[in-house]
């Protein structure tokens, strides 16, 4: 095997190994030039049959631990409704979900791929506000350039689980 077949197998095998122990593996992506940081979660399906999370645009610290907290209510059984907001999920900021369109898994799930074979998996990402406007990226009033730096990854890149008028405006 070339070295790449061997850490790509090593990478799955420790992808496998860690949701085993702790539910998912966790990982983080830093910023680059052209994205965000992200975070996503490899095992929740497999685990808890629970779609995989996504959250882009935290710091590593804390988007590693709002994915931990997620698989940690997913594993108790929690089930999360997209276009739902939750309040209390981040200390002071509601957060809501959507589901992950499958066109975006090479880019932001690639080693959930890896470990199930495909994209045939369901995943969410967890969008949240503004800290200081309370504003989601969706809104006509938040900041310029935030809605690129917190993609919405449907199909449509909007909300699509959203009541415009009732929610989430």
């Amino acid at each position: 095997m070339t070295g790449t077949a061997n850490s790509t197998e090593g990478l799955r095998r420790w992808l496998v190994e860690t949701s085993e122990r702790y539910g998912a593996a966790v990982l983080h992506v830093p910023e680059e030039e052209d994205h965000a940081p992200y975070s996503f979660s490899v095992g929740a399906w497999r685990r808890f049959g629970k779609p995989e999370l996504v959250v882009i645009g935290l710091p590593e610290q804390v988007g590693r631990s709002v994915v931990d907290t997620y698989v940690e209510r997913v594993g108790r059984g929690e089930r999360f409704i997209t276009g739902r907001l939750y309040e209390g999920f981040l200390a002071e900021q509601p957060v809501t979900f959507e589901r992950v369109a499958g066109m975006y898994y090479p880019e932001y799930l690639g080693s959930a791929m890896l470990v199930y074979g495909d994209d045939d998996f369901p995943a969410l990402q967890l969008l949240l506000p503004t800290p200081d406007t309370g504003l989601f990226p969706w809104s006509e009033r938040a900041p310029e350039g935030f809605a690129d730096y917190q993609p919405v990854l449907t199909r449509s890149g909007a909300p699509e689980s959203w009541k415009p008028g009732q929610d989430g405006a």
